[in-house]
């Protein structure tokens, strides 16, 4: 495997796991299921910050749909890990009554903030709520919330790249890699 199919990041040592060309083929795939699904429709897309903001801004330049875009923070992360607890950073600034939404999320960890997010959201009064991942993580795939729309189905492994970051490093590279352990010095 060659040199640049490895980095370390602070305290971890990361390998490539899936490239820049798959990674544009699956969000040209995702748009397209979207284009069909809302056809006739004008869905607001809420990309979920900071992590998806790359998989967000692919996606909807690939829809060809009109849509409009609008984001929501929302958190339980920290280091590597899930807090557990959801923790709402900015809020939104417009009606979602009778609207049609699609959630853009970076990773589905254990789907628990996304649970609270759509709950949010459906009290609102909005039309629909669905939700696009690029990826999807075993532990969240027993949960009550089901995205509409899945990337990769990844086991439990911590990735970074494309927009997802180790401590806000990482979201620059245009590759996803995952963790292989913790770096030696």
């Amino acid at each position: 495997m060659s040199k640049d199919s490895w980095m370390k990041i602070k305290d971890i040592e990361f390998k490539k796991f899936i490239g820049a060309d798959k990674l544009a083929e699956k969000v040209e795939e995702l748009a397209g299921l979207v284009d069909i699904d809302y056809k006739g429709k004008d869905p607001l897309f809420l990309p979920i910050l900071n992590g998806s903001f790359v998989f967000a801004a692919d996606l909807v330049r690939q829809v060809m749909t009109p849509c409009r875009v609008s984001f929501v923070k929302h958190s339980s992360m920290q280091g590597t890990g899930t807090t557990g607890q959801l923790k709402t950073l900015i809020g939104l600034q417009e009606s979602l009554f009778n609207q049609d939404l699609i959630l853009i999320e970076d990773v589905m960890d254990t789907g628990l903030t996304l649970s609270r997010v759509v709950e949010e959201l459906k009290d609102l009064g909005t039309k629909s709520v669905e939700v696009i991942t690029l990826f999807r993580k075993t532990k969240a795939r027993e949960h009550a919330i089901q995205p509409r729309y899945i990337g990769f189905e990844i086991d439990d492994e911590f990735i970074l790249g494309y927009g997802l970051d180790y401590d806000g490093w990482g979201r620059n590279l245009k590759d996803v890699y995952k963790q292989v352990g913790k770096a030696v010095d």
